[in-house]
């Protein structure tokens, strides 16, 4: 690879990572209480889809490293991020980009960090799923919208998609 590709790759990902990151410290609000949800849920399998698992690994990883820094996150709350994106980047690179995945492997990611989260914490893990339906809606459907939009920038910027 060369130089200017290596640094055309870094940065990508290093922009990536500081808007997953950025993402991720904020909630949109729900009707409910305790159903908020976070639009770095959809970006987030967006960049699984259109980089590949090994890099939106690398990028989720930087992320989670940003958000312990400015202290948004504690060790908890990254140990369910990552469980999400094994999760969701896991089917994706297991079972293919296509509507479905796209669909299903932020919600199925959810329910694999709330599983955990239940455990950590010694609560039922239904309730907290249930608690996080309306996230996981909107994960599916955002990321279902996003990820067109996204392969097309992607297209666009490096003339074909770029799995590493």
């Amino acid at each position: 690879m060369k130089t200017r590709e290596k640094i055309r790759e870094m940065t990508i990902t290093a922009l990536l990572a500081a808007l997953l990151a950025v993402m991720g410290m904020f909630r949109l609000p729900s009707l409910l209480p305790g159903c908020e949800f976070q639009l770095s849920a959809p970006f987030a399998v967006c960049i699984a889809a259109c980089f590949g698992f090994k890099r939106y690994l690398k990028i989720g990883v930087l992320a989670s490293v940003i958000n312990l820094i400015s202290g948004t996150h504690t060790i908890v709350n990254v140990t369910i991020a990552m469980i999400f994106r094994l999760v969701a980047g896991g089917i994706i690179s297991l079972f293919g980009v296509n509507p479905v995945t796209i669909a299903v492997s932020g919600p199925l990611g959810t329910v694999a960090g709330r599983a955990v989260l239940g455990g950590i914490s010694g609560t039922n893990p239904l309730a907290l799923i249930a608690a996080a339906l309306p996230g996981m809606v909107f994960t599916a459907v955002g990321a279902s919208v996003m990820y067109p939009v996204m392969k097309r920038l992607v297209r666009r910027e490096t003339g074909a998609l770029t799995h590493s």
